[in-house]
């Protein structure tokens, strides 16, 4: 056997090793014309959003909105009938003939999307004395990035689509270091200054006019698991109520709840609930002279 012969021989060993092993265990098995959701283009469909729910600041002032509207509706319905048919197991019954009606409905909610992404940029505005306009929050605040992501992302997930809103929330992620899972529910008026490090946990519940600064966790602080071992998905992250600020590296864990108007210091690791108006801050290094 020469060596090309060779080589096709072990490539095919390869190929047939590569499509079978594992599949029944980690990978969902392909089928025949099954394709999953594409990144570039869900990147795409934010973009989208982003020019119709802040016009001029994403692209060239563009005045066809309708033009806009029609381009992010038929890349909704392609990416959502994508997500349902690649992940049916997880559609709860949805099936890809769903996708345009699904997109319709999302369509119907860019005014509560937009009006919630317009509190969020006066609430980083008004809680930041380095911002001079609305525009500079608008383009250079990472907070307002990972805001559009998750607003979207949220909506699609309350339309029972599967993956697809957590696809959406890991790209801003992993571009701007903020981690907001979409099952997270976050009011009006909600700001992070800097915003490096945040992480907000899925079942979180944050209320409004509530700032957050860089580092903060609001974390799971233990999982329960059924009979299989499986951990439980329950409600396991804290709720922040009404005008909370929690500031930089703080660690709030588990099924607490901090009260309204309250403030959570620097450094700070809480795994209990406290009442509103509390400020809670790290105890004072004792010092002495040896």
């Amino acid at each position: 056997m020469d060596h090309s012969e060779n080589e096709n021989t072990i490539l095919l060993e390869v190929e047939q090793f590569l499509l079978h092993s594992l599949s029944e265990t980690i990978c969902t098995p392909m089928k025949e014309g099954r394709i999953s959701p594409n990144l570039p283009r869900l990147k795409q469909l934010v973009n989208l959003v982003k020019e119709i729910v802040f016009p001029g600041y994403y692209n060239e002032a563009k005045n066809d909105i309708h033009a806009s509207l029609v381009e992010l509706n038929e890349l909704l319905k392609e990416q959502i009938a994508h997500g349902l048919h690649f992940f049916a197991e997880q559609a709860d019954g949805k099936t890809e003939s769903d996708a345009p009606e699904l997109a319709l409905a999302f369509m119907q909610r860019l005014f509560d999307i937009k009006r919630m992404l317009y509190t969020d940029v006066k609430a980083m505005y008004n809680n930041d004395p380095a911002a001079r306009s609305y525009g500079e929050v608008i383009l250079c605040y990472p907070s307002i990035q990972a805001m559009i992501h998750y607003r979207v992302a949220h909506e699609l997930l309350l339309l029972g689509i599967p993956v697809i809103p957590r696809i959406i929330t890991e790209l801003a992620h992993s571009a701007i270091g903020i981690d907001i899972h979409p099952g997270a529910q976050i009011g009006e008026f909600f700001s992070i200054d800097h915003g490096t490090g945040v992480v907000i946990g899925e079942t979180c519940i944050i209320g409004n006019n509530v700032h957050l600064y860089q580092g903060v966790t609001l974390g799971a602080r233990s999982f329960s698991f059924d009979e299989r071992g499986h951990p439980l998905n329950i409600p396991r992250h804290p709720v922040i109520e009404d005008n909370v600020i929690i500031y930089s590296n703080s660690t709030v864990l588990g099924r607490i709840t901090i009260g309204h108007d309250s403030i959570i210091g620097g450094n700070v690791w809480l795994t209990h609930s406290v009442p509103s108006h509390s400020r809670i801050i790290q105890y004072r290094a004792s010092s002495s002279n040896n």
